[in-house]
């Protein structure tokens, strides 16, 4: 082998299209209702410290315009969500305090596991932000069963 050269390397084993698409599919969907469950998450979150979820705060805490925020709320309003009233903010319907207890539950769960592991807390709140919106249903249950066992 010439000097400095990387050994050959076998090409990777690609799963059969339909799988394939299957799971870019799930990467895509859980994409689409992130976004979603965070702002849930976020107007029950409001709510519960402050008694109101304004566009103004709910756009600052997670970072995005007023335009974004305006633009999100309708969203959550057409498929349910959320309803809101003219300077008194956005409020959940049932089906959107469900959504946001779901996605908390899920978001805790992954921070119990990956503080358990050796994860330090901050990294672990970080990293479930993301992590939360793309387990699945098999692999949440399985970190139930791991945190029951510890």
């Amino acid at each position: 082998m010439a000097r400095n050269a990387l050994p050959a390397q076998l090409p990777p084993v690609l799963p059969t299209e339909p799988t394939q698409a299957r799971r870019f599919g799930k990467a895509r969907a859980a994409q689409s209702s992130a976004t979603l469950e965070d702002y849930a998450e976020l107007i029950d979150d409001l709510h519960t410290g402050t008694g109101g979820a304004r566009p103004t705060d709910i756009a600052r805490r997670l970072g995005v315009s007023h335009a974004t925020a305006i633009k999100t709320i309708g969203r959550l309003k057409r498929e349910g969500l959320a309803t809101s009233v003219p300077y008194h903010g956005v409020s959940l319907t049932e089906a959107g305090l469900k959504l946001a207890a779901h996605s908390r539950e899920r978001h805790r769960v992954v921070v119990e596991v990956l503080t358990a592991i050796g994860v330090p807390r901050e990294a672990a709140e970080e990293d479930a932000e993301g992590m939360e919106h793309y387990i699945s249903p098999a692999t949440l249950a399985a970190f139930r069963a791991f945190l029951a066992k510890i």
